[in-house]
C-alpha cells in the first residue's frame, strides 16, 4: 500500500511538471489574442491533460497488480465450530409443588386433657415415639376399685372350688363364683387396654409439622393433637392439561427443576390421575424424588419437564446465531473457502422447533459445515475472516 502511494505521488508530480513545463513555455509564446484561437486552445490543452490522466490511471492500474502489499486487508476475528447431526429432545414444561409423600395426624382414641405434650413444631420423631398423655385418672380409680373386688372373687372362687370337690355346696354356687371371677377379670383387661390409649405414639418416623392442641386442652376421640410429615420421600405434584394425555404414560422419565435450589434432577412418573379436572380440563402427575438432605419442602415450587418429542439426526444451532433479515428470511452465518482466502457467507436457512436456547434447521445447513459463533453477527456476505480460539477471539474483542 505504502508503495501505491509513493507511485501515485511520483505520477502526480510529473503531471504537475509537465504542466509546468508547458505553462512556461505557453508563457514564452505570446497567447493568440483571437477568441476562437483562444478557446481551441484551451481545447487542445484539456485533452492533452485528459490523455495524461488516463496514462496515470493505467499505470496505477499495473502498480496494483504489481504491489502484493495493496491486497492485504483487515480480516475480522471469528470462532467456528463444525455442524454435526445429534439428536434432539424437545421437552413441555408444567409448573407444579413439593408435598410430603405421607402424612399422617397423630390422634388420641379416648377424650380427656392433655397432661403432657412431649414434641413441638419442626421436631423430628421416630416411629412408636411418645406424643402426648391424656388425662387417666378416672380409669386409674376404677382400675383399682375392680383390682379390690377381683381380689375378693378370687378368693371366694378358690374356697368354693375347693367344697366343690369335697361335693360340698352346689354347682351353681361354684359356677357363679366362677364367673364372677372371669368378669372381673375381663373387666381389668378393658380398663388397662383403655389405659394403654391414654399415651399418643407417633405412627410414622418424620417431623411434626403442625401442633394442633396445647398442654392442658381438652382432646376429643380421634381429634388430631399433631400432625407428622414423612420427608425422607417427597413427591412432585402438577396438573397437565388434557392434551398432553397420550404422550405422558406411567414410569416416563422426567426432568424436576427446582427454581429455588437451582437444581434440576431426574425423576419418574409414579402416578397418573384416573379423571380429568372439569373446571381447567387437567389430569394430575405425581414423580417422588428421594429427599435425605431434607431441603426440600412441602410446597416449594417446582417444574416437570416432560419429553414430548424427539428428532433423530439433526442440524442444531444455537438460536442467538440465527438472524433475521428485515423481509423476514432467516440466515446464519459460515465459512467458505475461495481462492482468495477465507470468507463468511450467509445461508438462508429454515428453523423448526426450538427448546432450551437451541433451534432445528430443517433446511439450509449440512452436516460438516463450519458455523460462525462468535462474531457471527460481526461480518457480513464475502467478507474475509480469520477463525481463531475462542478465548483468544474473546480477548480480541474485549481488547478492542
Amino acid at each position: 500500500m505504502k508503495w501505491t502511494n509513493f507511485f501515485k505521488t511520483i505520477a502526480i508530480l510529473l503531471t504537475l511538471t509537465a504542466l509546468s513545463c508547458a505553462a512556461g513555455q505557453e508563457e514564452n509564446e505570446a497567447l493568440p489574442s483571437n477568441l476562437t484561437e483562444l478557446r481551441s486552445l484551451y481545447e487542445s490543452k484539456k485533452s492533452e491533460l485528459r490523455t495524461l490522466n488516463q496514462e496515470i490511471s493505467k499505470i496505477e492500474a499495473a502498480l496494483s497488480e504489481l504491489d502484493t502489499s495493496a491486497h492485504l486487508v483487515s480480516k475480522t476475528l471469528v470462532t467456528c465450530q463444525p455442524l454435526a447431526k445429534q439428536d434432539f429432545d424437545h421437552y413441555i414444561k408444567i409448573q407444579g409443588s413439593v408435598q410430603a409423600d405421607e402424612v399422617v395426624n397423630a390422634s388420641s382414641e379416648m377424650g380427656g386433657r392433655i397432661i403432657d405434650l412431649k414434641v413441638k413444631e419442626g421436631q423430628n420423631v421416630s416411629r412408636g415415639s411418645l406424643i402426648a398423655v391424656i388425662d387417666a385418672e378416672t380409669l386409674r380409680k376404677q382400675k383399682e376399685e375392680i383390682e379390690t373386688s377381683l381380689q375378693l372373687a378370687t378368693t371366694v372362687f378358690e374356697k368354693q372350688s375347693k367344697l366343690w370337690e369335697q361335693e360340698i355346696g352346689s354347682e351353681i354356687q361354684y359356677l357363679q363364683a366362677k364367673n364372677n371371677k372371669e368378669r372381673l377379670e375381663k373387666s381389668l383387661e378393658t380398663i388397662e387396654t383403655q389405659l394403654k390409649k391414654a399415651n399418643v405414639y407417633a405412627p410414622l418416623t418424620g417431623v411434626v409439622d403442625m401442633v394442633y392442641a396445647k398442654e392442658g386442652e381438652l382432646a376429643g376421640p380421634g381429634a388430631p393433637i399433631v400432625s407428622i410429615l414423612d420427608l425422607r420421600r417427597v413427591k412432585v405434584v402438577a396438573e397437565v392439561p388434557e392434551t398432553y394425555l397420550g404422550k405422558v404414560r406411567k414410569g416416563d422419565e422426567v426432568l424436576i427443576n427446582l427454581p429455588a435450589l437451582n437444581q434440576e434432577v431426574a425423576a419418574r412418573v409414579t402416578l397418573l390421575g384416573r379423571t380429568i379436572n372439569a373446571a381447567n380440563r387437567t389430569f394430575s402427575v405425581e414423580a417422588e424424588l428421594t429427599n435425605s438432605s431434607g431441603l426440600l419442602k412441602p410446597n416449594l415450587l417446582a417444574e416437570i419437564k416432560f419429553r414430548d418429542q424427539i428428532i433423530k439426526d439433526a442440524i442444531v444451532v444455537p438460536l442467538y446465531l440465527v438472524q433475521q433479515e428485515v423481509g423476514g428470511d432467516q440466515f446464519v452465518m459460515v465459512t467458505d473457502t475461495t481462492d482468495k482466502g477465507l470468507i463468511a457467507r450467509k445461508m438462508y436457512v429454515t428453523t423448526g422447533i426450538s427448546y432450551n436456547d437451541r433451534a432445528v434447521i430443517e433446511q439450509g445447513l449440512q452436516a460438516g459445515e463450519q458455523l460462525i459463533m462468535e462474531g457471527a453477527q460481526d461480518v457480513s456476505d464475502g467478507e474475509p475472516i480469520e477463525i481463531v480460539e475462542q478465548q483468544a477471539a474473546l480477548t480480541e474483542k474485549n481488547g478492542k
